[in-house]
């Protein structure tokens, strides 16, 4: 069974949700972010290069614009390996854990494993971003040295967070009657 939403982050970037039930303790979501668009790298390529020609104009040096070249060229390198993500993918397996992995533009993916005996709950976090109070799914971890302590928080579907956190509005149903995520605006 799977089942798309689309939804919009706190900027108002175009989100969908994909969940797949394999059967029924073995759940599936994935959430895929908008992709870079052609204005938005000509937007900034150009602003980079105007600005170095401008520079090229006062001093006279070539180096200058190899250099802006070169700069550009590897900050849309490093912006496509480590920080643009193309989509996210939870995988619940109730006895056995939980799998993140997230896809980035360049092809690189990120895989990590949480098994559930280290869960100690799933919960909606909230924070304060510039005027607004977002909302953001987070597992925490026990803590193996105190029993009711927490070791770690780990936030999920960073990819949709545009330097803030995913913010969904729909109630997304894990199928037992548990809630994914909840709060925001949805398109």
């Amino acid at each position: 069974m799977e089942d798309e939403q689309s939804f919009s982050d706190i900027c108002g970037g175009r989100l969908a949700l994909q969940r797949r039930c394999y059967s029924p303790s073995c759940l599936e979501f994935c959430l895929s972010c908008p992709r870079i668009t052609l204005r938005s790298l000509t937007a900034v390529t150009c602003t980079v290069w105007l600005a170095a020609y401008g520079l090229f104009t006062l001093c006279e040096n070539s180096m200058i614009l190899s250099a802006a070249i070169f700069i550009t060229l590897l900050g849309l390198l490093g912006y496509l390996h480590f920080v643009k993500i193309d989509h996210e993918t939870l995988l619940i397996i109730d006895s056995l854990g939980i799998q993140m992995t997230s896809s980035y533009a360049s092809g690189k993916e990120s895989t990590t494993f949480i098994e559930m005996g280290e869960v100690k709950d799933v919960v909606i976090n909230e924070a304060i971003y510039m005027q607004k109070v977002i909302y953001y799914l987070c597992i925490l971890l026990k803590d193996p040295v105190e029993p009711h302590g927490i070791s770690q928080v780990v936030p999920l579907f960073q990819g949709g967070r545009r330097q803030d956190h995913l913010c969904i509005q729909q109630k997304v149903s894990l199928g037992d009657g548990g809630i994914l995520a909840s709060s925001g605006r949805q398109k």
